[in-house]
C-alpha cells in the first residue's frame, strides 16, 4: 500500500491551487471545488483517496481553454468538510451527479478518476451510461485491489501509520469502503460497448510482492473494458504529477474517439 493511493494523501497538499475555487454545499455538506471554461463535453476528476484536487493542477489549465472542467475535494479532504453520509461508491457518485448539476454541467461528461477515483468513475459509467462520452482510468484501484494478496492485512505498518496520519473522518470510512466499493462495481451493468476508455499504469513501484499485485491489478482492468487504450507508464502511482502530458494525452484520445463515433452515429 505504501506509495499506492495512501503515498499520495499529503504530497497534493503541497500542489500549486486550482484556479476558480468555490465553495459548494452538497447532500448537507460543503465541498471545495474548481470550475472553468464552457465546451462540450465537460470534462470532470476526481482524485484519489485523501488528494486533494490540486493533484490535477498540471493538467486542469490547460483543457479549461476548450472544454469545460470540474474538480473537487471529496468530503474530508481541504477544506471540504466531514460528513456523516456513508463512503461508499454508490454514495459518492450520487453525490457527484448531484453536485454536476447543481454546477450546471450537462452531460455527457469525460469522467477521469485517479487512483481510489477512477474506482468511483468506473461505477458511475456503468450505472449512467447516457451521461459518460469517455472514461480515463489513471492507475485506478481494481475493483479486487484489497482482495487476495492485496488485503489490507499483507500492506504493512506504514500504511495503517499513513492513514492515521494523512486521513480525516470521512476519508477514513472511504478508505475502509473501499472493498464494497470495489464488489458494488463489479455489480453494476458492464460498460456501454461503444464508449472510448483510456487505461494509464504505472509500472514503477518497488519491487514488493503487493507491488506485484498491484501492478497485475492495474493491467488487468483492461479485461473489463474491451478494446481500451492501455499505457504503462514508467512512474509512479502519482501520475497526474510526475506525467501529466500522458493524462492530457489521454484524455484527448478519447475525444477523438468520441468525435469519431457520433461522425458514425454510434456514441453519444
Amino acid at each position: 500500500m505504501a506509495g499506492l493511493y495512501v503515498g499520495a494523501i499529503l504530497l497534493a497538499a503541497g500542489c500549486a491551487s486550482l484556479p476558480g475555487d468555490e465553495t459548494w454545499e452538497i447532500s448537507g455538506s460543503p465541498v471545495e471545488l474548481s470550475q472553468l471554461g464552457a465546451g462540450s463535453p465537460p470534462i470532470v476528476f476526481e482524485a484519489g483517496l485523501g488528494s486533494y484536487k490540486e493533484v490535477w493542477n498540471k493538467v486542469f489549465p490547460a483543457l479549461a481553454a476548450s472544454h469545460a472542467v470540474f474538480a473537487y475535494d471529496r468530503p474530508g479532504v481541504g477544506r471540504s468538510a466531514n460528513t456523516a453520509r456513508p463512503r461508499d461508491a454508490a454514495t459518492i457518485v450520487e453525490d457527484l451527479r448531484l453536485l454536476l448539476r447543481a454546477r450546471r454541467l450537462k452531460p455527457p461528461y469525460i469522467l477521469v478518476g485517479h487512483s481510489a477515483g477512477g474506482l468511483y468513475m468506473q461505477l458511475y459509467a456503468r450505472k449512467y451510461p447516457d451521461e459518460v462520452a469517455g472514461l480515463v482510468l489513471v492507475d485506478s484501484t481494481h475493483p479486487t485491489q484489497f482482495e487476495g494478496d492485496g488485503d489490507l492485512s499483507h500492506r504493512g505498518a506504514l500504511t495503517n501509520a499513513a492513514l492515521a496520519v494523512g486521513l480525516d473522518a470521512s476519508a477514513k470510512a472511504e478508505f475502509n469502503a473501499l472493498a464494497l466499493s470495489g464488489r458494488e462495481v463489479l455489480a453494476a451493468p458492464p460498460l456501454r460497448a461503444n464508449l472510448p476508455v483510456a487505461i494509464l499504469v504505472a509500472t514503477n513501484r518497488s519491487g514488493t510482492s503487493i507491488a506485484a499485485w498491484d501492478n497485475a491489478k492495474g493491467l488487468d482492468l483492461a479485461r473489463f473494458y474491451p478494446g481500451a487504450r492501455l499505457s504503462e507508464l514508467n512512474v509512479g502511482h502519482d501520475v497526474p504529477q510526475d506525467d501529466p502530458q500522458a493524462v492530457v494525452d489521454a484524455i484527448g484520445w478519447t475525444l477523438e474517439a468520441r468525435a469519431r463515433r457520433n461522425a458514425n452515429g454510434t456514441g453519444l
